[in-house]
C-alpha cells in the first residue's frame, strides 16, 4: 500500500500521471474497456462523514462480484461540493480519511481503471461563492447553477481540480457530467462583447423569435467547443495519459462531427423507456468514429420515487448497446457518506456475466452499411430550444418503424454521410424541416449514381421532388422512380410522431413495403417476429448477425420483471459462397442451414434476450 501512495506522490510531483508498478496488474485504457460500473451521489452540505464506510473491503467486494474493466465514482456533483478532500476547490463539510485514496489504492491493486464523475459546467457551489462566474440570463439575473463557458471558472477551478485528480491521486480519467446539456446562452458583458466582435451584430436576441437567434445560438455552441478544447489541452499538457470524456458531447444531444480530442464518448440514457433511448443513442454513437459506451440507470422512477431494475431488464438494456459494438456501464447511487450498497451489486454481477459471455462476438464490431437514417445536423442547429437539445424531430419514430421491420440501421449526420454515401445501399430521410440545399443536391446525385433514396413526409418530399423531376405523391401515397442508375422513393405519409403515438402495424408495413421496393436484397432478412432488432456487423474477419429481443412494453413499463422469448425466427443471410459454418453464440451451437441462390437459410428456435449468429466464410462481401 505504501508503494502505491509513494508512486501517487511522485506522479503529482513529476506531472506524468500514475503508472503501474511492476508487480501491479495492468489496467485497460477506455478504448480497450468493455464493461464498467458508475457510482455517484452529488455530495452536498449535508455530507459530514464521507468515507466513514468506504473501506478496502467494500471496494474489493464490488470488484470480486462484478469484475469490471473500470469503475467511475463520485468526486464532484452538480452541487459543486467535492466528495474527496480537495486542496484546490470546495470540499463537502466532513470526511473520515480520504475515500478517493482508498478507491485508487484498491482499484490499482486489482488492475481496475478508475474514472471520476465530475460535474463541469453545472457547479452550484462555485456560483454561490463566485457569482461573477455564473451565466447571466436574458433578464440580467445570475444563474444559480450554471457557469459561463466564457468566464474564469474553467481556469480557476475545473482545470486545477482535474490536474489534482490526475497528479495527486493518479486516477485514469474523468467522465465530466453537466456539460453540453447544461450549457445555456450567456448575456454577460464578456459573452455579448465577443459575440458582437465575431459577428458584427449589435442587437442581442432575447428569444427564438428575435432576429439573429440562430447566430446567437451558434456562437454559444462554438463557445462550448472552445471551452472543451481548452480544458482538454490544459490538462493534457501536464498529464498526457489522462483520459477525458464530456457526457453527451458529440452524441445525438450534440449532433455534429467530433471536433475535440476526447478519448471516448458516452452518455447516460433515460431511466424510463430505456430500450428506445439506447436504440437511438447507440446507433448514432456507432458512426462517430471513436470509442464509445452507454450508461444505463440501474433504477426507474416509475414507480415513483424509484425502484431498482431486475437483472433481466438490465441485461436487455446492455444487449441493445453491445449489439452495436459499444461498451456498457450502469449507474448506481451511493449513500450520503459515499459508500455503496453491496446488496445491489448482485444484480450487476449477473448482468456482467451475461455481457462477458457475448464480448468475444460483439465488442468493437463494426456495422456493415445497410440502411442509413439521417439525423440532420442542420435541423438540430435550427431548433428553437436549448443549445444542445436531445433533438430527434420525427426520426425516433421512423427509426423504431425500421427496426421493427428487422432492418439493420445506422443513424448518421450529413457530415458522416457526405464523404461516401455510396457505401449505403439505402438512405432514408425522415421528416426534417431543414435540409441544406447543397446536401439535398448531394443526395440526388447519390441516387443518380446508383443509390436508393427514400424520403418520408409530405413537406420533405416536396423538397426533393423538383431535384429529380418527380411529382410528389398525394398525401398518403408513394412514388418510386428511377433516376440515373438509382431510384428515389417519395412517401407522402406522416410517420415519425404518428408511429410513436400509435405503434400502428399498418403504418409499419407501409414504410417496410417502401423500403423493400427500394432495397429488395439486404444482407440479412429475418422473419417470424417484429420484436427483434437486427444488426449486421464485422468482427475479426467474420460476419456477425445480432438478434436482440425487444418484445413487450417499453414506454409505459418502468420495471420489467420478465421477457417472453421471440421465435422461431427464419434468418436469411446473403453470402458470396456457401459458409463453412454458422454458429449461434454464446451457446456455441453449430446451426443447420440450407444454401441456395446465394443465401444461407437458418432457423433460430428462440431468442430469450440476445443471441449472435457468427458466419464462417472466406470473404465477406462489401
Amino acid at each position: 500500500m505504501k508503494k502505491i501512495q509513494l508512486l501517487i506522490l511522485l506522479a503529482g510531483m513529476s506531472g506524468t500521471g500514475m503508472q503501474c508498478l511492476a508487480d501491479e496488474p495492468a489496467r485497460l485504457r477506455r478504448d480497450q474497456s468493455f464493461f464498467g460500473i458508475h457510482f455517484d451521489f452529488h455530495a452536498g452540505d449535508d455530507c459530514r462523514e464521507i468515507g466513514k464506510h468506504t473501506t478496502p473491503e467494500m471496494i474489493d467486494a464490488i470488484i470480486e462480484l462484478v469484475h469490471p474493466d473500470y469503475v467511475q465514482t463520485d468526486c464532484k456533483g452538480h452541487a459543486g461540493y467535492t466528495s474527496y478532500p480537495t486542496k484546490v476547490g470546495n470540499p463537502a463539510p466532513g470526511f473520515v480519511g480520504d475515500p478517493l485514496r482508498t478507491w485508487r489504492e484498491v482499484t490499482a491493486r486489482r488492475g481496475v481503471a478508475l474514472y471520476m464523475h465530475y460535474s463541469g459546467v453545472w457547479d452550484s457551489r462555485a456560483v454561490e461563492l463566485h457569482p461573477e462566474w455564473a451565466v447571466m440570463r436574458a433578464d440580467h439575473t445570475r444563474d444559480r447553477e450554471k457557469t459561463s463557458v466564457f468566464g474564469p471558472y474553467v481556469d480557476r477551478l475545473l482545470v486545477p481540480q482535474l490536474k489534482e485528480l490526475a497528479g495527486r491521486y493518479g486516477v485514469d480519467g474523468v467522465w465530466v457530467d453537466g456539460e453540453c446539456w447544461a450549457t445555456v446562452p450567456d448575456y454577460g458583458e464578456r459573452a455579448v462583447r465577443l459575440f458582437r466582435e465575431a459577428t458584427g451584430i449589435s442587437n442581442i436576441p432575447k428569444s427564438a423569435g428575435d432576429p439573429h437567434w440562430y447566430e446567437w445560438m451558434q456562437f454559444h455552441r462554438e463557445g462550448f467547443r472552445r471551452y472543451l478544447r481548452h480544458y482538454v489541452a490544459a490538462v493534457r499538457s501536464e498529464y498526457p495519459d489522462f483520459q477525458i470524456c464530456s457526457n453527451w458531447a458529440f452524441t445525438h444531444h450534440m449532433a455534429e462531427p467530433v471536433s475535440v480530442a476526447l478519448d471516448f464518448l458516452s452518455g447516460d440514457y433515460s431511466p424510463n423507456n430505456s430500450i428506445n433511448a439506447a436504440r437511438y443513442a447507440g446507433r448514432y454513437l456507432a458512426c462517430q468514429g471513436i470509442p464509445w459506451d452507454l450508461m444505463a440507470w440501474s433504477f426507474s422512477h416509475n414507480p415513483f420515487p424509484r425502484e431498482q431494475k431486475p437483472a433481466v431488464q438490465l441485461k436487455r438494456e446492455a444487449a441493445v448497446v453491445l449489439a452495436l459494438g459499444g461498451g456498457f456501464q450502469a449507474y448506481y447511487t451511493q449513500n450520503r457518506d459515499g459508500s455503496v450498497r453491496l446488496d445491489e451489486m448482485q444484480v450487476m454481477a449477473e448482468v456482467a456475466r451475461f455481457a462477458r459471455e457475448r464480448q468475444p462476438y460483439c465488442h468493437h464490431s463494426m456495422q456493415i452499411p445497410q440502411v442509413a437514417l439521417l439525423l440532420s445536423t442542420s435541423d438540430y442547429q435550427h431548433s428553437a430550444g436549448s443549445l444542445f437539445p436531445q433533438y430527434k424531430g420525427h426520426s425516433q419514430g421512423v427509426l423504431q418503424c425500421l427496426l421493427e421491420s428487422q432492418h439493420s440501421v445506422d443513424l448518421v449526420s450529413e457530415e458522416t454521410l457526405a464523404p461516401d454515401m455510396s457505401r449505403f445501399p439505402l438512405i432514408v430521410i425522415p421528416e426534417w424541416e431543414h435540409i441544406a440545399p447543397s446536401f439535398r443536391a448531394d443526395l440526388a446525385d447519390y441516387a443518380r449514381s446508383g443509390g436508393s433514396l427514400l424520403v418520408i413526409g409530405r413537406e420533405t418530399s416536396d423538397q426533393f421532388a423538383g431535384l429529380v423531376g418527380v411529382r410528389a405523391p398525394a398525401e398518403g401515397g408513394l412514388t418510386v422512380q428511377s433516376t440515373g442508375a438509382g431510384k428515389i422513393g417519395l412517401l407522402s405519409v406522416a410517420v415519425g410522431n404518428a408511429y410513436l403515438e400509435s405503434g400502428s402495424e399498418a403504418l409499419r408495413k407501409q414504410v417496410d413495403a417502401a423500403v423493400r421496393q427500394l432495397f429488395p436484397d439486404p444482407l440479412v432478412e429475418v422473419g417470424g417476429s417484429p420484436w427483434v432488432d437486427v444488426s449486421v456487423s464485422r468482427l475479426n474477419g467474420k460476419r456477425t448477425v445480432h438478434l436482440v429481443n425487444t418484445s413487450g412494453d417499453h414506454t409505459g413499463a418502468g420495471i420489467i420483471r420478465s421477457i417472453e422469448p421471440v421465435g422461431p425466427l427464419q434468418v436469411s443471410i446473403r453470402c458470396d459462397r456457401k459458409p463453412s459454418g454458422i454458429t449461434l453464440q454464446p451457446a456455441g451451437r453449430a446451426c443447420d442451414f440450407t444454401w441456395a441462390d446465394g443465401k444461407a437459410q437458418v432457423r433460430v428456435d428462440a431468442v430469450e434476450i440476445y443471441d449472435i449468429l457468427v458466419v464462417e466464410e472466406d470473404r465477406i462481401p462489401e
